[in-house]
């Protein structure tokens, strides 16, 4: 279902080349499946086969819509349905459910999901599997994500729903499909109970109007630590998350509040094969040093529940807003670039109040800006990049990082006001749901700078990303 959101030509491609037993031919479609398209994610998603240009909604819309033409639709219409795929009937657009478009691969999806229902001796996970069946028959998650929520520390557990927009660069609203099946690890589940108890004290600090912070006391936040054997859709292609908060229905974030997932396999492999080899060729010797699989997950850990964090509408012409809706192609980068200076904004505050160790706190930051140098690797097409290069040219502007004969530094002393001010103004965008302030403010501060671009490039031995080589199988209907 993802590979027809995304690229329906890039799949139909990558079928005909299991026939085809060259050397290029096998590299062609390896990167086909990594990039789960012809667009190259690591090179601003040109092709890298054929000369077709990236459509800003991939297969969600018609390639030649325009962001124009979609606004002369009332925000009622049902192309603005998150679950729906527009095509053209004549002169007008029309939106399509999910469940309709996909109806032959969600019903195999079904079967499956019933069928692990019924093996479970976990009648509350049981129950959410039957549930999330149900979903994929209607696209109606609330339910299923109630239930998913509530779930009390299972030791299986499993990701399967559109939930993130990432595919969506026009409207900023259709979800793609993903997938994922984790087993708990409980030493390290535990350890996030410290993080997991300061929520609600930390929405009430944020440097946000009060009418913009909803409550959080009282929501039930799971933080769960997880090995991931397999994953697919939009966990799969591309961008290799390390963790994930979800659902992003901000009725349940009102309700309920979000559940927070780490992948501990897929993070160490990212810290140790990726990052911090990167910052030993482009940081400070010391401060490379001083980053730790520790900070990095610290980091991780708080830019998690920071998505969790600020206004969960944008107040907009006197009304409340999605905020996805509001800031349409801006939300994806503004979302997880808030969530990463908030996590830091609340890091710093969770050391004033001694609930982390104060000797740490350089170790955190080395850890954050390190895991920057990695993700700027992707190019602006790629939100979690085109988020990271704004808070580093930001930083930089700050004089919170600064260069020093090709190497990056962090000035510790300058990074706990210049996050708070960067926090403030990324809060304020969302609560505004004010689309050109943040397009504004990241065509400002989004250009690689030549100086890293060339620090990066001597490093490009250094692996990306990681390439999951996983025992299950992986044919693409």
């Amino acid at each position: 279902m993802y590979w027809r959101q995304s690229d329906p030509v890039g799949l139909a491609l990558y079928k005909a080349l299991a026939s085809v037993e060259t050397p290029l031919a096998r590299d062609v479609r390896h990167y086909l499946f990594v990039n789960g398209s012809r667009w190259d994610l690591v090179r601003e998603n040109e092709p890298f086969v054929g000369t077709m240009k990236m459509p800003p909604g991939r297969s969600l819309y018609p390639a030649d819509l325009t962001r124009a033409a979609v606004d002369s639709y009332v925000a009622g219409h049902a192309i603005f349905d998150p679950f729906t795929v527009v095509h053209r009937s004549g002169a007008d657009l029309v939106g399509r459910k999910y469940h309709d478009e996909f109806a032959p691969f969600a019903s195999e999806a079904v079967d499956a999901l019933r069928k692990a229902a019924s093996l479970s001796p976990d009648q509350a996970f049981a129950t959410f599997l039957r549930l999330r069946a149900d979903a994929l028959l209607t696209d109606e998650y609330y339910a299923s994500d109630v239930a998913w929520i509530d779930l009390k520390n299972p030791r299986v557990d499993v990701i399967f729903a559109p939930y993130e927009t990432y595919l969506d660069d026009l409207l900023g609203v259709k979800t793609s499909y993903g997938a994922a099946v984790m087993i708990r690890n409980e030493p390290e589940s535990r350890n996030l109970e410290l993080y997991q108890r300061w929520i609600p004290d930390i929405q009430d600090v944020l440097p946000l109007a009060a009418d913009d912070r909803p409550s959080v006391r009282g929501h039930r936040t799971p933080m769960e630590v997880m090995d991931t054997p397999f994953r697919a859709g939009d966990l799969r292609h591309g961008y290799q998350a390390v963790a994930d908060n979800l659902p992003n229905d901000p009725r349940i974030h009102k309700e309920k509040g979000t559940k927070k997932i780490f992948f501990k396999n897929f993070m160490d492999a990212r810290v140790h094969e990726v990052i911090l080899p990167l910052a030993a060729r482009v940081m400070d010797a010391a401060q490379a040093k001083q980053a730790s699989a520790e900070g990095y997950l610290a980091s991780t850990v708080l830019h998690e529940i920071g998505h969790g964090l600020g206004p969960a509408f944008a107040r907009k012409n006197g009304t409340s807003l999605d905020i996805r809706e509001a800031m349409a192609g801006a939300f994806s980068g503004l979302e997880e670039a808030k969530a990463d200076v908030v996590g830091m904004f609340a890091l710093r505050w969770l050391i004033d109040r001694g609930a982390l160790k104060k000797e740490r706190l350089e170790e955190y930051y080395a850890s954050y800006v390190a895991g920057i140098f990695r993700t700027v690797r992707f190019g602006t097409g790629e939100a979690h990049s085109r988020a990271e290069m704004m808070e580093f040219n930001y930083l930089v502007s700050q004089g919170a990082v600064t260069s020093d004969g090709g190497r990056y530094k962090v000035q510790y002393e300058k990074m706990p006001d210049a996050i708070a001010r960067l926090a403030k103004e990324l809060l304020e965008q969302e609560a505004t749901g004010d689309r050109a302030r943040a397009e504004a403010w990241f065509k400002q501060h989004g250009t690689m700078p030549s100086a890293l671009a060339q620090a990066l490039d001597a490093a490009r031995d250094v692996p990306i990303d990681v390439d999951p080589i996983v025992s299950f199988d992986e044919t693409v209907k």
